[in-house]
């Protein structure tokens, strides 16, 4: 799947920019290809970026393996794994990991995520009976990764707090999307779960399933209760606060009963970061491929001509179209992060930061992920090239929850 999307890519966009020099445009394969030798030079700085934070976070998950809390970890949410990864064998290290990465996507730490997310996909590929292949526990936790619920959406407040600023707003709430983005990040997360589950045919009405979503839910209300009273500068540094000291306390905790049980902890962190580094070396051409392949659709003005097509439609089809303009926000986030980060700032600036547009952008960069680059890396650093129906459960769960965002858009801040 990933190889006809990458081909789609690039033929698409070719042909766009033919059509584009056709009609007068003489410089749009200069733009093309300065776009591939910056979005290649990006991608190696990525991944030569990430092998620091790689290597520390894999040397401190060595840490608590060796110490024996990823393994309290993965019994902890035992019953729910069993449901959701029937495949993977009780007590096997890859839950302890897999729970780790998605505490850190509900807490919006992506450079923590991110590193414990590959941690998870090594110990999975150790079960996984075809090196080359996808295995069911990939694909889940792939999706349920691009679907990730987050609780709070720090860049995207600290954002929107810096232009309303510029703006001149006053008594602007930056975090008043808290609450939206938790909806529909949350929808996201439920689609792609049902997507996979029924590919899987995976029973989800079981009494650990159930109770899973009955605590999540008095968690989003409990810390509704406590933040949305908070003015914004406070409420941002009760997130920071939140965020850090939990990752900050795990790793303390992790050497902490390491050293107690008589565990080399130094040792342990260097044998863990010398693979973080190996697996940072390894994304390398798996994330420049995708990156340049999605440059060459960008550029080429292929997301443009989308978006009016479907302007085009949903106004023939008499549905109100407000939500247009935030749009190419959701379809680039799947593609590209800072390129979605980028809309929105600009429908921000064109619309305000406080106008419907502004704030509909706003919940979706906040609630939506970048599927295509997840799946390149993740799969990239495993060596997996049959990806199976990855791909297609997780722009499922990316399209549900973008219509998803857009309801909760319109129920909260749309008049009409």
């Amino acid at each position: 799947m990933l190889n006809r999307i990458w081909v789609a890519f690039v033929l698409v966009g070719f042909v766009a920019a033919l059509v584009q020099t056709v009609q007068g445009d003489l410089d749009i394969f200069s733009r093309l290809l300065t776009g591939l030798f910056d979005t290649a030079k990006s991608g190696f700085e990525i991944a030569l970026g990430l092998a620091g934070v790689m290597s520390l976070w894999l040397g401190v998950m060595k840490i608590g393996e060796k110490g024996g809390l990823i393994q309290l970890f993965g019994r902890l949410v035992a019953p729910f794994f069993r449901r959701v990864f029937p495949d993977i064998p009780p007590g096997h290290p890859a839950s302890g990991s897999i729970v780790m990465n998605f505490s850190a996507n509900l807490l919006g730490l992506d450079n923590a995520a991110t590193p414990l997310g590959l941690k998870a996909m090594q110990e999975l590929q150790e079960i996984n009976p075809r090196k080359d292949t996808a295995s069911n526990p990939m694909i889940m936790f792939l999706v349920l990764n691009t679907a990730g619920i987050t609780l709070i959406p720090t860049s995207v407040i600290a954002i929107r707090q810096s232009m309303a600023v510029q703006q001149g707003l006053t008594h602007f709430n930056a975090a008043d999307i808290f609450l939206p983005t938790l909806l529909s990040t949350f929808i996201s997360f439920c689609a792609g779960l049902v997507a996979v589950a029924a590919w899987q045919r995976i029973n989800l009405l079981s009494a650990p399933m159930l109770a899973f979503f009955a605590g999540f839910g008095l968690l989003m209300g409990a810390l509704y209760a406590w933040l949305a009273p908070l003015p914004p500068t406070e409420m941002a540094q009760m997130i920071g606060l939140l965020g850090s000291g939990i990752i900050v306390s795990l790793i303390v905790l992790f050497v902490g009963v390491a050293a107690w049980r008589g565990v080399d902890v130094y040792e342990s962190f260097v044998e863990g970061a010398k693979e973080g580094f190996g697996v940072a070396v390894q994304i390398i051409p798996y994330l420049i491929a995708m990156l340049v392949a999605i440059s060459i659709f960008r550029t080429s003005g292929c997301m443009g001509y989308l978006i009016d097509g479907i302007r085009h439609v949903v106004v023939a089809l008499g549905i109100n179209a407000d939500f247009v303009p935030a749009l190419p926000v959701g379809l680039m986030k799947t593609l590209s992060g800072s390129g979605a980060r980028g809309l929105m700032v600009d429908v921000m600036t064109t619309y305000g930061v406080d106008s419907f547009q502004g704030r509909l952008a706003a919940i979706i960069q906040g609630s939506t992920e970048t599927t295509f680059y997840v799946l390149a890396v993740y799969f990239g650093s495993v060596n997996i090239t049959r990806t199976r129906y990855a791909v297609a459960c997780g722009l499922i769960a990316d399209f549900v929850g973008l219509i998803g965002a857009i309801i909760v858009g319109y129920l909260f801040y749309h008049g009409g």
